[in-house]
């Protein structure tokens, strides 16, 4: 593996640069969290997804990265000192975390090998309310576009192409036949594809699952598109958030379609060069 040698002031740079650019993000969302306010598009990246605000904000070179003048004592115990600086114990790391490495490097390789299928048109958000009222649906403090007959109408008019299990397991149980597929835990690997927009916001996922392995800032790069697809993913879903500054991609229209998959291939582009880092980090680990 390539070694990189930073110097404290070329380092400490890159810190508080790191810190900054998730404050921007952070911020708000523990104000709201202290207020015991909720949001249903900014709230999803710090729920669904298990890495804590304090986790995105510390700051971590990535593997093969020296330190200069760096303490032991503000990395953690992964890291170790050496003659030349503080680096990253890969082997330590590695004993932890080879099982999932495996798992997400395959996943990846999976993935990028196939080409986009833009065609869903976001009609997961619609199957998780089909057939519910408004007090059952997830963000109930949130009203519906259409009347809850008239949604259900539109998943069954344009049907549902779901490629993605974390999607298709919060399917209402009447929307799940209603699916083209049937993906599962086990078939996510031959199911996933590069036009899903919740495949590429789950590079996030990927990317902190493997931190400290790689650079924080590459973790807050799929941070940065996965939130941006999140608000995509909600402004085409059958809730009304125009109240919050969300105006809907009306999906239900030729229009709205339209609209909708020019977002998701430019989605597609955003996160195929971060795929790619992120499978280079892992074949420099090998």
């Amino acid at each position: 593996m390539p070694a990189a040698v930073l110097g404290r002031t070329e380092w400490l740079a890159r810190r508080d640069a790191h810190t900054e650019r998730v404050d921007r993000w952070l911020v708000p969302h523990l104000a709201r969290r202290r207020q015991g306010v909720k949001h249903p598009v900014e709230d999803f990246l710090f729920t669904y997804y298990s890495h804590r605000p304090a986790q995105l904000r510390r700051w971590h070179p990535g593997a093969g990265v020296t330190l200069r003048d760096a303490d032991p004592a503000g990395f953690g115990p992964d890291y170790r000192a050496t003659p030349a600086g503080l680096t990253l114990d890969v082997d330590r790391v590695r004993q932890r975390r080879n099982e999932s490495i495996d798992w997400i490097r395959d996943l990846l390789q999976a993935t990028m090998g196939r080409a986009a299928h833009l065609g869903c048109f976001g009609m997961h958000e619609w199957a998780m309310v089909y057939r519910q009222t408004q007090d059952e649906v997830r963000h109930n403090a949130w009203p519906l576009r259409l009347s809850p007959e008239r949604t259900a109408a539109i998943v069954e008019e344009r049907g549902v192409r779901c490629s993605h299990f974390d999607a298709y397991r919060f399917f209402t149980a009447p929307a799940r036949p209603l699916n083209l597929l049937n993906p599962t835990r086990e078939t996510q690997r031959d199911n996933e594809q590069p036009g899903c927009l919740h495949a590429n916001m789950d590079l996030y996922k990927w990317a902190y699952k493997l931190s400290p392995l790689v650079g924080s800032e590459l973790v807050a790069d799929c941070f940065e598109l996965a939130r941006d697809i999140r608000t995509l993913d909600m402004r085409a879903s059958p809730y009304d958030l125009a109240a919050l500054g969300y105006p809907p991609v009306r999906i239900e229209t030729a229009e709205g379609r339209a609209e909708y998959v020019a977002a998701q291939r430019t989605f597609a582009e955003r996160a195929a060069p971060l795929r790619a880092r992120l499978l280079a980090a892992l074949t420099a680990l090998a």
